[in-house]
């Protein structure tokens, strides 16, 4: 991931790169999501084959010429949203598999443009994907999703914004997102673009060198769900 500090280095820019506080964490069997409440209104299943979320961080520090910025993508996304007109009435949940990101496609770099212009090896991708992994980001043996659900909707027209629940690596921290919202016929599209701080989801972002050479709290969060009648 840095260039020339071989694969020690690979931990530095990640998703969610800076390595968390320790927590003791309680295994989990499976990943699935929790099943909707018994709600009146439509329900819809996460179309995996037509979401994504989307991740952009970014280097820092006086030595960040010796890094590369990272995207890093999942789509295996799955869950459940209920919508019958009425924000204040929705919910939903979202789980999305540890094991499934993928980082630094090449086709999705240059989607993103300059700032990820660069090629990066093999190795140093999947050097990245094993330590986002381990247990001291990610958790993926312990943990294996990151799980998502709505605390509250809000919205008009098109515009929402809502109150998440968000559990990375056994830790739960609360977030407000926008979204827009596309309503068609057995379909929902919520989409958006929001910065997210590594430390307001339980990670500290890793610094080296006194600090020249360090990874932004703050990422880039794109996403697409599309859910659909079942």
């Amino acid at each position: 991931m840095f260039k020339g500090f071989g694969a020690a280095a690979l931990a530095l820019l990640l998703v969610a790169c800076g390595a968390p506080q320790f927590r003791q964490s309680t295994p989990r069997a499976a990943v699935a999501p929790a099943n909707p409440p018994a709600l009146p209104g439509g329900l819809y299943r996460i179309d995996a084959a037509q979401s994504e979320l989307r991740i952009l961080v970014y280097r820092a520090g006086p030595m960040a010429l010796l890094g590369h910025n990272h995207v890093v993508v999942n789509r295996a996304l799955g869950g459940w949203a209920r919508y019958a007109g009425v924000a204040s009435a929705a919910s939903f949940s979202v789980n999305v598999p540890a094991a499934d990101f993928v980082v630094d496609d090449a086709r999705v770099r240059r989607e993103e443009g300059a700032d990820f212009a660069e090629d990066i090896a093999d190795d140093a991708k999947s050097g990245t994907l094993r330590n986002m992994l381990s247990a001291a980001v990610l958790d993926a043996a312990q943990h294996p999703a990151i799980m998502v659900r709505s605390v509250a909707v809000r919205g008009t027209d098109a515009a929402f914004e809502s109150t998440l629940a968000v559990t990375v690596a056994g830790h739960e921290s609360t977030l407000v997102v926008p979204f827009m919202l596309d309503v068609s016929a057995g379909r929902l599209t919520a989409s958006g673009a929001f910065t997210l701080r590594q430390s307001a989801v339980g990670l500290v972002p890793f610094s080296a060198l006194m600090g020249a050479l360090r990874v932004q709290d703050e990422m880039l969060v794109k996403f697409k769900f599309v859910a659909v009648s079942p």
